[in-house]
């Protein structure tokens, strides 16, 4: 499978962005996904995954409350909204997928898309 993401941007602190991720070559209903984001001289670090019907979720305390992650599986593509944005946000973001099982640890994603920038001013 491969995946696009998109939807960053510039936004002032307090704002909104939803990202997508969007699948072509399978069928996304057939992927546990997550979002995971890297800020400069940082590890890459879990942000939210979602399973593969979409009826589990799981988030990092640092998001919980102000991103939600849900997915159109009529549209193959998975979503991010991010809510309250804060300075701290900033980074590129990434979408994974797992055939399996949904986890916070990104070694155990096997697809990746190229990511997409986030930037949040104060």
């Amino acid at each position: 499978v491969q995946l696009q993401a998109s939807g960053g941007g510039l936004v002032q602190a307090g704002g909104s962005l939803r990202l997508s991720c969007a699948a072509s070559g399978r069928t996304l209903s057939s992927y546990a996904v997550a979002w995971f984001r890297q800020a400069p001289a940082n590890e890459r670090e879990f942000v939210a995954a979602i399973s593969l019907s979409g009826g589990w979720t799981s988030y990092a305390d640092s998001v919980k409350g102000r991103f939600t992650i849900s997915r159109d599986n009529a549209k193959n593509t998975v979503y991010l909204q991010m809510n309250s944005l804060k300075p701290e946000d900033t980074a590129v973001y990434y979408c994974a997928a797992n055939p399996t099982y949904t986890s916070n640890r990104y070694a155990e994603y096997m697809y990746w898309g190229q990511g997409t920038q986030v930037t949040v001013s104060s």
